[in-house]
């Protein structure tokens, strides 16, 4: 019996690609922002209890933020004889008088609402 031999032969070295990629970056959470605190003044609220009449409406006239003794805005309805309005960011006193359809003055002194607190009033006219 002849005996046979095997050969061993040397395998080549593998060639490892390097990979051209660039590292991966570590994820980390933005920066947490502070929360913006505003000091604004609280709203001033102000309603007026009066029955003016169907089709007609409540419009209020002053001295602060939005108001002018010139033009009147007009106040929300909410209910049967009560109308609402708000005044934003008022610092001093808010000096007001209440008018139907922006024409018939209330009758009496002005009214005041310091800044932040709720009114209601019950006009004349």
């Amino acid at each position: 019996m002849k005996k046979t031999t095997k050969k061993t032969t040397a395998k080549a070295p593998a060639i490892i690609a390097k990979s051209t990629k660039a590292p991966a970056k570590k994820l980390t959470a933005p920066a947490k922002k502070k929360p913006v605190i505003t000091t604004e003044p609280p709203a001033t609220f102000i309603s007026a209890k009066i029955d003016i009449g169907f089709g007609n409406h409540l419009y209020i006239r002053g001295e602060g933020p939005g108001l002018s003794w010139d033009h009147g805005l007009a106040m929300d309805c909410v209910g049967t004889g009560l109308w609402t309005s708000t005044v934003k960011n008022a610092t001093k006193p808010v000096l007001f008088k209440v008018l139907v359809n922006d024409l018939s003055w209330s009758t009496g002194n002005d009214f005041v609402a310091e800044p932040g607190q709720s009114v209601t009033i019950e006009p004349a006219f």
